[in-house]
């Protein structure tokens, strides 16, 4: 490797392409090696084949091509829709033989199954927690790692989880995915939509444990308990 004094100083001894980065070199070496490992920049996980390194980085860049023609909605990977087009059809062809409950996807279904069984096959190294599904563990790891590796393009606010960064878009672009159907309001997060159905449906789902009082709101049982606390 030689280094140039500009900012592309990473230098392949092979062909003299220069790259900014030693991570981007390396991958590189790969076209004169025949090797076949990629290595993300974001999170450093790596890839043997190139076509599910570069699905991957989609991931970060937050860039969806796979749209449904259906409700517009849009997806990093086409098996990504191919399992949500299966809510239009309702098609469940996964069944548990526990309980007959039946799922779009077969992850779905088997990690469902660990519910009979118990099964939690995942645990942290650093605290021994365990988890029923590898997805939740990966996540947890972020609260030890502290890693952020979904980034807001607009303000660079960071956060762990994919889903996450899909609401915060929101605030920048006004999107209001979520509709009432008995007044049209719309919604960012439909938990909030969730909370307000409750104005509609008069439900008061949070009861005061103490003179029975019910609220709309955990917020709201939480400030009443005070009068009871003196707090």
């Amino acid at each position: 490797m030689r280094v140039e004094s500009d900012e592309r100083r990473f230098v392949c001894f092979v062909c003299d392409e220069k790259f900014k980065y030693p991570k981007k070199l390396k991958n590189h070496m790969h076209v004169h090696t025949g090797e076949q490992s990629f290595e993300c920049d974001f999170c450093s996980k790596n890839f043997e084949d190139s076509t599910y390194f570069k699905r991957h980085l989609l991931i970060h860049e937050g860039e969806q091509p796979y749209s449904c023609k259906v409700c517009n909605k849009t997806f990093t990977h086409s098996s990504k829709l191919r399992n949500h087009v299966r809510i239009h059809l309702d098609q469940r062809p996964f069944s548990c033989k526990s309980c007959s409950r039946t799922f779009r996807q077969a992850g779905h279904l088997i990690a469902h199954q660990r519910r009979h069984t118990g099964e939690r096959p995942f645990t942290c190294k650093d605290c021994d927690k365990t988890f029923a599904q590898l997805s939740a563990l990966k996540r947890h790891m972020r609260i030890h790692t502290g890693e952020r590796p979904f980034s807001c393009k607009v303000c660079d606010k960071a956060f762990t989880q994919l889903s996450a960064l899909t609401r915060h878009m929101r605030t920048h672009t006004g999107e209001r995915p979520f509709t009432c159907e008995v007044c049209d309001k719309k919604f960012a997060r439909i938990s909030v939509l969730t909370s307000h159905m409750l104005i509609h449906s008069g439900e008061r789902p949070f009861s005061c444990k103490v003179c029975d009082k019910k609220f709309r709101h955990a917020s709201a049982l939480r400030t009443h308990m005070h009068i009871h606390t003196g707090e």
